[in-house]
């Protein structure tokens, strides 16, 4: 007997290279925050350089705004990566007859439910160049394609093939794309 529930996992945004960009932006503003200090004070907050030599005004007026950008970009940063926005899982219950979507959004959890009958195809995208797309996606009659890989790093295409070429035959419809 085959089986009737397929559940995948979805990475969200608490990523190892998310975590080292927010990680810089604390670090750089923490650094021009000092800098501004530095240049208001007089003396050398920093071993690197030497800040206390920048004017305050405009020089160290500017390295505080660039302080407080960072402040803010790396809060927005550090948000998104303790809420994990983005994550969630792909349910296909064939039992039930419905496949069931989840991410987890920035304020709230996004659910969608489809009827498994309304399923054309998975589809497999593949787009190399600048701006790279390799993602899994479902053809849904009556709607746009409905993405089901994360966003961000594009999957290895042995890994994307496999993926869709499973679902595929999980769901009994056509696999597009290759």
């Amino acid at each position: 007997m085959a089986a009737e529930l397929l559940e995948q996992p979805v990475l969200g945004s608490r990523r190892l290279s998310n975590i080292l960009v927010a990680l810089m932006v604390t670090i750089g503003g923490i650094g021009f925050l000092f800098a501004s200090l530095s240049s208001y004070l007089g003396r050398d907050l920093l071993p690197l350089g030497h800040p206390a030599g920048l004017v305050f005004v405009p020089q160290g007026l500017v390295m505080g705004l660039y302080s407080l950008a960072a402040a803010l970009l790396a809060t927005y940063l550090w948000a998104v990566i303790t809420i994990n926005v983005g994550s969630g899982s792909n349910r296909f219950d064939r039992s039930a007859g419905v496949v069931t979507i989840s991410r987890r959004g920035f304020r709230k959890p996004i659910s969608v439910e489809i009827p498994i009958k309304d399923i054309q195809a998975v589809k497999v995208e593949v787009r190399d160049g600048f701006n790279t797309r390799r993602r899994v996606s479902l053809r849904v009659r009556g709607r746009r394609d409905m993405p089901l890989t994360r966003v961000g790093e594009p999957l290895p295409l042995a890994q994307l093939e496999q993926d869709g070429a499973e679902l595929a035959r999980f769901l009994g419809v056509n696999l597009e794309g290759l």
